[in-house]
């Protein structure tokens, strides 16, 4: 693939009723009902609010064959309606489900760590060569029959591997890896294409968007050295819902999407699913805006693993590379302004005026204005029609940060970055993709053996933050994930968002790449018919009692399909047991199982305030 230009990957083309997926079709997108699927009237009422916003499937849950059989009534109720969108059947845990679900649906999504294995317990199994095989065995004798009912009823099937469900018998020869979650799904696909069933799609998603993205590269990567081209369903599971759920998604997704992978997206939120269409087709448009752009010309550094990129070798520049976290800078408009104490930036970019009240943040200034007052540094801009380096070199700041576009990078500025390892790169690019220079820079200075930290230097002019956030997180998140980044500058023009938000729209990014961590993370995932409690009002509930937590990851589940695996990582788990019934976790221990909903939140954050107190003595 080339890194630094767009081009979408070429997928083989999947009819879904009358909607195609892959090959040249658009970039689809989709949402799933949270309506119980026995309930025609409600499902089909909550599908037609889905399809007006502009959903192009209609995900339905399928607990067991009822509803997979009722279905059929859903169906009717849409079609009568003149409504064809196609309707996809969600199946867990019982493959009977899924040969029902096959007469009904256009679509049937499988989950590989449920189909038939049993889904994981977190115990510690080994399995013999002999006994894996075996296992293996079983899958195929299970599946070979529910593609032949495939094939008959013209459906097409999702092999939707989740993090949060891989099987023990995965696990066991695996781990919890990008490996196990890509060999899980080429299990099935092997079967499929031994069977000649090629009406398949697939999906691989975590909650974690640095997992999700680096295993959906591999399983692309292992399609092709098996010469399969199936396409991809695109999604964070259990993004939470707000501005992080959004910021999340356009992070994970707009990462794989930068490179051309992709061919259905569902943005994940707690919210009401039609909520989520308009910003999966956001995303979409903004991304495949890029085709057609002016080509970029680049060198791939020879050190940069594409499948599971590690971070840039950087050296320290006062708090800046290394192995410290990414910095935040922010812009200065007025001297009334506040910080929050956990999302105040590392440094504050002011012009050529320093504010006449001194903060304790340090200013950087244009470098003709900088004197040398302490806590300060200059900036040099660029080199236009002045050549600022004969100035930076006589500077005795201790940091020096140098603006400065892919284009301007000439000897003479590759020299100077060799010569004065004090200086911090600024990158800024007016490129239409500017991910490609982005990304093309930070390969540059690889492939010379520079090791400056660098700054990305994202400029927007958004009246919306909504728009602001997808967009700055799509265009940072692949940078974050590759490893390439430092720091991230985020700057709009206008007044019509504050600073502040700004400022926090920055950190938030940061925080849903995993690079660095500044305020409690929520793992909540969208609700669906198998949800077990009033989820949206939970969520709420739990953030604005722990909201002062950082650092703390909480997930929130609807259920037990993937709830205790994607909240693996999860300090501590709030999960559906039955209906009214919830069960509390620490880390992947079951604390209190069937506590009554109405008391359960309050139980959580007797446990989190317990287990937290405790914590604090024995760091003591």
């Amino acid at each position: 693939m080339n890194f630094f230009n767009y081009q979408r990957r070429k997928s083989s083309e999947v009819q879904i009723g009358g909607t195609p997926l892959g090959a040249d079709n658009p970039i689809r997108v989709q949402s799933m009902t949270t309506t119980a699927t026995t309930d025609t009237e409600g499902s089909v009422a909550q599908a037609r609010r889905i399809i007006e916003a502009g959903g192009e499937y209609v995900r339905l849950t399928t607990q067991g064959v009822r509803e997979a059989e009722n279905l059929r009534e859903i169906n009717i109720g849409l079609r009568s309606q003149g409504i064809n969108t196609p309707l996809v059947a969600d199946v867990h845990f019982n493959a009977r489900v899924a040969d029902v679900a096959a007469l009904y649906a256009e679509k049937v999504r499988i989950n590989p760590g449920n189909y038939v294995d049993t889904a994981r317990t977190f115990k510690q199994l080994t399995y013999t060569d002999e006994e894996y095989a075996a296992e293996i065995a079983k899958i195929r004798a299970r599946l070979v029959p529910f593609l032949s009912i495939c094939k008959e009823n013209h459906t097409a099937i999702r092999i939707g591997v989740n993090h949060g469900s891989l099987s023990d018998r995965i696990m066991s020869r695996y781990g919890d890896t990008p490996e196990g979650m890509v060999e899980s799904c080429m299990e099935f696909l092997r079967i499929c294409v031994d069977e000649n069933f090629f009406n398949v799609v697939i999906s691989i998603k975590a909650s974690n968007t640095v997992i999700m993205v680096r295993t959906v590269r591999l399983l692309v990567k292992t399609m092709e050295q098996e010469g399969m081209n199936f396409p991809l369903h695109l999604g964070v599971t259990e993004a939470g819902e707000g501005e992080d759920g959004r910021i999340k998604s356009a992070v994970g997704i707009g990462a794989l999407l930068y490179d051309g992978l992709g061919d259905t997206i569902r943005v994940s939120l707690s919210e009401a699913p039609e909520a989520e269409i308009p910003v999966a087709k956001a995303l979409v448009q903004y991304v495949t805006a890029h085709a057609m752009h002016p080509h970029i010309e680049g060198v791939e550094a020879e050190s940069f693993n594409y499948v599971a990129p590690m971070r840039r070798t950087t050296h320290a520049v006062a708090n800046i590379g290394g192995n410290q976290v990414p910095v935040v800078i922010g812009s200065y408009f007025d001297e009334a302004r506040t910080f929050d104490a956990n999302l105040r930036p590392d440094y504050l970019y002011c012009g050529s005026t320093l504010p006449t009240e001194r903060l304790d943040i340090p200013l950087i200034v244009d470098a003709p204005a900088w004197t040398g007052e302490k806590n300060t540094y200059p900036v040099f801009m660029g080199f236009g029609e002045k050549n600022y380096l004969p100035l930076l070199a006589t500077c005795s700041a201790p940091i020096k940060f140098l603006f400065v576009t892919y284009s301007q990078c000439s000897e003479e500025v590759l020299a100077c970055l060799k010569t004065h390892p004090e200086v911090v790169v600024i990158h800024q690019t007016n490129h239409p993709h500017r991910v490609g220079e982005h990304r093309a820079l930070a390969h540059l200075l690889m492939h010379e053996g520079i090791t400056n930290p660098i700054i990305y230097f994202q400029h927007y002019a958004e009246e919306n933050l909504s728009e602001l956030q997808l967009r700055a997180a799509a265009d940072s998140g692949l940078l974050c994930i590759d490893g390439l980044i430092d720091g991230l500058y985020l700057h709009n023009i206008g007044n019509s968002i504050a600073p502040q938000a700004v400022d926090t729209t920055a950190f938030n990014i940061l925080q849903a790449a995993r690079v660095r961590t500044s305020k409690t993370e929520y793992i909540s995932c969208p609700g669906c018919g198998r949800t077990l409690y009033a989820l949206e009002d939970t969520i709420a509930r739990i953030k604005a009692a722990t909201a002062h937590l950082k650092g703390l990851k909480i997930a929130i589940m609807g259920c037990i399909v993937n709830g205790p695996g994607e909240m693996a990582d999860a300090d501590y788990g709030y999960v559906g047991a039955a209906r009214g019934k919830v069960s509390l976790y620490r880390k992947k221990e079951c604390i209190e199982k069937n506590i009554p909903e109405e008391q359960a939140v309050d139980k959580l954050l007797q446990l989190i305030e317990t287990c937290e107190n405790e914590r604090l003595t024995c760091n003591d």
